[in-house]
């Protein structure tokens, strides 16, 4: 019987966050989804800690567009949807994702808050997922969901290093606008406090304005794992 929904993850030495999003979408596995995570080498014990928790373990050569396209052409599921390792999901997002899917929707996306405290992390949670509702583009970590037959006649994710969320958003959106969905993903907030939050912030807007205008995904990607546009 083909599932509903396949979920796909993307890893690589997430053996800290990886159990934990195992856990909360234990009882989704239990009600028919397919669970797949595709890894990129770990050497932190990941894969072992995913084995029997998911239906498909596969790997990939690194880079989450690749990994994420491996999970997509081994999925079943009339549905993908693409969830990063450090994200947390609770239950009333779960049922919120199993009603929406009743309806048939193209693909959505979540709302999403950052998992540190403050008031500060809550209000770019509370940014990020309002900019997402006006634009109609979502980033990697609200949780995107599309149904299959659509992701692969546009051909899935583009092969960049970067952006490549955004990509897909907008050739998606050329056909319909997203299912919003409200309850919030957690996401891990680990870069935001690493790097400095009104510094990451900024290096987001700068990244996302430079990609709109044409800088290629490869140069953004090395600003961006070096936390710097300089």
């Amino acid at each position: 019987m083909t599932p509903l929904l396949s979920v796909v993850i993307p890893v690589r030495n997430e053996a800290q966050a990886l159990p934990c999003l195992l856990d909360d979408l234990a009882g989704l596995r239990a009600a028919g989804a397919e669970l797949i995570v595709v890894d990129a080498g770990s050497s932190d014990g990941t894969c072992e800690l995913a084995q029997g928790r998911v239906d498909q373990l596969l790997s990939a050569e690194p880079g989450r567009a690749q990994q994420m396209n491996a999970g997509a052409a081994a999925a079943r599921g009339e549905y993908l949807w693409f969830v990063h390792a450090d994200t947390r999901i609770s239950s009333e997002s779960l049922s919120s994702l199993q009603a929406a899917l009743g309806a048939r929707p193209l693909w959505g996306r979540f709302d999403v808050r950052l998992s540190g405290s403050g008031l500060a992390l809550w209000v770019i949670g509370w940014m990020i997922s309002l900019r997402s509702r006006i634009s109609g583009i979502a980033s990697g970590d609200q949780g995107i969901f599309v149904l299959r037959e659509r992701f692969s006649a546009l051909g899935g994710y583009a092969s960049i290093p970067l952006m490549e969320d955004l990509q897909l958003c907008r050739r998606l959106k050329a056909l319909a606008r997203p299912c919003c969905l409200r309850p919030p993903l957690l996401t891990s907030s680990r870069r935001w406090e690493q790097h400095g939050i009104w510094r990451t912030v900024l290096l987001m807007w700068c990244l996302r304005v430079a990609y709109y205008c044409g800088a290629s995904p490869e140069k953004l990607s090395r600003q961006y794992r070096r936390g710097s546009l300089l």
